[in-house]
């Protein structure tokens, strides 16, 4: 199968996160939520407390035009440290300008909005934002053409 998909790795609340974005995109995810504790254990690996155990090793959730997001649980116990920042960025092209203000409000609620939503000399209503979990998303409304 060949798609686009973005990985979206979070300390503790992807589920939480999958959830929302569901509710944005009116999506239900991809099969069942991989827990951690779904994994057997590792040789060497020091064992998952049970908080770990049921933090989310994989989901997948549907949202617009065939792209899928996945999402990952990183484990403190492991050394993993998540930076969040500006390297993951979500393009969401859109024909519909009150689509593109509602998914665009949705997301910027509890977070920030970098750049508002405008009309650009290219010809889109474009903007960008974070949303709560400081992932960034960039919503690119173009008139359809005909």
């Amino acid at each position: 199968m060949i798609r686009v998909s973005t990985y979206l790795n979070f300390m503790g609340d992807t589920e939480e996160a999958f959830l929302f974005y569901g509710s944005v995109f009116g999506t239900d995810l991809l099969g069942p939520i991989m827990r951690m504790g779904d994994m057997p254990s590792q040789p060497g690996v020091a064992p998952l407390s049970a908080e770990e155990k049921n933090l989310v090793m994989h989901v997948e959730l549907p949202i617009l035009g065939g792209h899928v997001l996945m999402g990952t649980d990183m484990l403190e116990s492991q050394g993993h440290q998540l930076r969040t920042g500006n390297n993951i960025t979500i393009n969401i092209e859109l024909e519909e300008r009150a689509e593109a203000e509602r998914i665009f409000g949705q997301l910027s609620d509890g977070g920030s909005d970098q750049f508002g939503l405008h009309d650009m000399p290219w010809g889109s209503y474009w903007g960008t934002c974070a949303d709560r979990y400081g992932v960034r998303w960039m919503i690119n409304c173009a008139p359809a053409t005909s």
